[in-house]
């Protein structure tokens, strides 16, 4: 199915987010605004701060997409030098939708940092709408999992992560990171989900930006996950 998606047509190029060409950071944030629904701008440049890498893609002038990411390697609670896969913010314009654009400006992003791909791996990313968890939420190693909760291990992990993402409230058991009590946005578009894909989200307070860490790992999962 990849092999079938042809971004030729688009003019891709990833750069460090310390040092975006002042034309493509417009139009980040001008595709973060067509997105969403009072669009928390400062949110994004908090994104921009803490995730190394951002990819753009661009289509005759037309902003298509964009995406945040970054590899790192981490010494996660009983998982040393654990290579870690952080997904940030993507947005994708209306007419590049269902290209699987969005998949492949976050490997971009993944690939410019230049850490050689691992045999297991974490992948972690955070949500504020069921839609974006739905492809992680299948991972059978999925952190969280409707009417699971983490194990302490697991809780231990998820603490990691969200200070590597530079969240400041945590909650272990429910995997929300609160937000600093305004909206993130709400998305232009309604995007059908199933109720049942809502229920990991109960805690998660969209109006006080909140947003729902996902974890699942690629490859084999550690033992005793």
């Amino acid at each position: 199915m990849n092999a079938q998606r042809d971004f030729s047509d688009l003019d891709i190029r990833t750069c460090e987010t310390a040092a975006i060409p002042a034309d493509d950071r417009a139009r980040i944030f001008a595709l973060f605004q067509a997105n969403y629904r009072q669009a928390n701008t400062a949110y994004l440049e908090k994104s921009l701060g803490r995730l190394r890498f951002v990819s753009i893609a661009v289509a005759g002038g037309e902003t298509a997409g964009f995406a945040l990411g970054e590899v790192r390697v981490i010494d996660l609670p009983r998982l040393p030098a654990t290579t870690v896969y952080l997904a940030g913010i993507c947005c994708v314009g209306d007419a590049y939708r269902r290209r699987g654009l969005f998949g492949h400006l976050e490997r971009q992003s993944a690939v410019a940092s230049g850490i050689a791909p691992a045999r297991t791996a974490l992948t972690c990313g955070r949500m504020a709408h069921p839609a974006s968890y739905r492809l992680m939420s299948r991972n059978p190693t999925a952190v969280p999992k409707r009417g699971v909760k983490p194990t302490p291990w697991q809780q231990e992990v998820g603490a990691a992560i969200a200070a590597a993402y530079g969240v400041e409230h945590f909650d272990p058991e429910t995997f929300v990171c609160r937000g600093s009590g305004t909206p993130i946005g709400y998305p232009v578009i309604d995007i059908d989900v199933e109720p049942s894909e809502w229920d990991v989200f109960r805690e998660v307070n969209r109006d006080r930006g909140d947003s729902l860490l996902g974890m699942a790992w690629m490859g084999e999962a550690p033992s005793g996950w």
